[in-house]
């Protein structure tokens, strides 16, 4: 890991052509205004539109970026799982390609990441979903709840600050993502929420609906409790002897 890097920020990528260069114009001065040396991983999730050439146009003039490709189409916790592998930065953020979350959201999520936090989970308020998708995410959070033991808000909130050393060994599954909070805490993590913005989609479609999350996110929270009775705690290995 190149230790001058303090930030890196992960952007899995499926589709997203109009929103690249809007999100990088409005990130680019919330991270010099940081003042610590970042990174922007872009993991393109094998896009049908442009989205791989906007990403390579931007890289250009912009050194800071790194395009991650997919050779396949493998979903976002895939996406999520490959950015963590490449970031050389202690800090990892995760946020969407949409432009629904806000870059002006990170000074808070550093803030709240203190020296006994692990990982600063976003919290939508006012989300800006149609009615049937707000009730649906806000059944399946009860539901998820329930199963698994744990206490999220909003597990459909990817956007998220984290150490990357507490990432070592989270398994990589087809919907780590929604599951990444519960994950850590069953490994000894600690986990907290802050409320960010959500803004509207403006451009592209979405990914995401109820057909394609409910059946399987039911089956992943049947595996999660299974997997929180065998899971390890996750900073139990010291210093090599020497």
């Amino acid at each position: 890991m190149n230790s001058d890097i303090y930030l890196s920020i992960v952007i899995p990528v499926f589709n997203e052509e109009d929103n690249l260069e809007p999100l990088v114009k409005e990130l680019e001065p919330v991270l010099e205004k940081a003042g610590q040396k970042y990174e922007v991983i872009f993991v393109d999730d094998r896009s049908t539109d442009g989205s791989f050439e906007v990403l390579k146009k931007l890289k250009e003039t912009r050194p800071y970026i790194r395009i991650i490709p997919h050779t396949v189409n493998s979903g976002e916790s895939a996406g999520e799982a490959t950015g963590f592998a490449h970031a050389r930065g202690s800090i990892i953020i995760t946020m969407d390609a949409d432009q629904q979350n806000d870059p002006a959201d990170i000074p808070n999520l550093l803030e709240a990441l203190q020296d006994d936090i692990d990982c600063v989970c976003g919290v939508r308020r006012r989300r800006r979903d149609t009615i049937v998708k707000r009730i649906s995410s806000r059944t399946a959070n009860t539901f998820r709840n329930s199963i698994t033991g744990d206490r999220i808000v909003d597990a459909g909130c990817t956007y998220r600050a984290i150490r990357r050393k507490s990432l070592w060994q989270i398994p990589v599954f087809n919907g780590m993502h929604r599951f990444l909070p519960t994950l850590l805490r069953m490994q000894g993590y600690r986990v907290v929420e802050l409320l960010v913005n959500d803004r509207p989609r403006t451009r592209g479609k979405s990914k995401y609906g109820i057909g394609n999350r409910m059946w399987r996110g039911i089956m992943d929270c049947f595996a999660m409790r299974w997997m929180k009775k065998r899971a390890l705690v996750g900073d139990r290995v010291g210093d090599e002897y020497s």
